[in-house]
């Protein structure tokens, strides 16, 4: 993709011009050009929310105008703004405008606005990022593995993480990787992936119970270093400022993965390395 913010804006037009109707991820990250699997994580870095968010925000600061200045019945707007049922709505529309939909109908009710997203990079300033491109053979790793959804991944994953060393988990995995992959079989259509705390696996050893293998395709990659201090924002710079400015690679693979050195007290000093696969352009 040439023009990253173009794709982007593209996508969000999409949901603008779909946003009563049935909206799947995958039809979305088409229109900017990239997978499902890394258009929300790009979407999410970009606009400060998930895609799920920011559709769900659309639509029920829609409805609330609608309501507001027209004779709809409230399970009309339930239905048109893709809720089940009154009740479900009401109770997302409530949590968002502090009032009830039939309220929102009554003259001088406070509602709130959701504006759509218009996606502009600006340049304060230049950074510098410290990266390596790197040819990797195949590999597999082994480990525990999770579903996790991309809506509270970023709040679960760490929990994960605690669960598996406060529960005696390193004796089978220590968790040299972090790996995110693509969970093509769970029928969410992108909201949903498969997070390894995962060793490196040798063909002589045997699987721990309750682990899985999985075999990471030889390919290119942008490796960048990093401390676990510093690693989400690291993550967050790749995203908005790195790939948006790499003209001679894109994002390749439904995958990514988190490379942690040995456990260190001081996370500041903890070596860690984020490798997303790319091609060449």
């Amino acid at each position: 993709m040439n023009d990253w913010t173009e794709g982007i804006q593209n996508a969000i037009r999409y949901i603008e011009d779909n946003i009563t109707e049935p909206l799947e991820v995958s039809d979305i990250a088409a229109r900017a050009y990239v997978s499902a699997f890394h258009f929300q994580r790009i979407f999410s870095v970009l606009c400060g929310m998930t895609v799920g968010e920011y559709i769900r925000s659309r639509r029920l600061s829609l409805a609330a105008q609608e309501l507001s200045s027209s004779d709809i019945r409230v399970i009309d707007a339930a239905l048109k703004y893709g809720y089940d049922s009154p009740d479900s709505f009401t109770r997302a529309f409530t949590k968002f405008h502090g009032v009830t939909p039939s309220a929102a109908k009554e003259r001088g009710a406070a509602l709130k606005s959701f504006a759509p997203l218009r996606i502009k990079l600006t340049l304060e300033g230049g950074s510098m990022m410290e990266y390596k491109i790197v040819e990797k053979a195949q590999f597999t790793v082994m480990g525990i593995s999770r579903k996790f959804n991309t809506e509270t991944s970023y709040q679960e994953i760490p929990k994960f993480w605690e669960e598996h060393f406060r529960n005696g988990g390193s004796e089978k995995v220590m968790g040299m990787y972090g790996v995110c992959i693509d969970s093509k079989d769970s029928g969410s259509n992108g909201m949903e992936f498969d997070y390894l705390i995962a060793d490196n696996y040798m063909p002589c050893q045997e699987i721990p119970e309750g682990c899985v293998t999985r075999v990471i395709p030889a390919g290119t990659w942008a490796i960048f270093p990093c401390s676990v201090k510093t690693l989400q924002s690291v993550n967050t710079k790749i995203w908005n400022e790195w790939l948006p400015n790499c003209k001679d690679y894109k994002l390749a693979g439904n995958y990514n993965i988190e490379m942690y050195t040995e456990m260190c007290d001081d996370p500041a000093k903890q070596y860690s390395e984020i490798w997303v696969p790319v091609e060449k352009v």
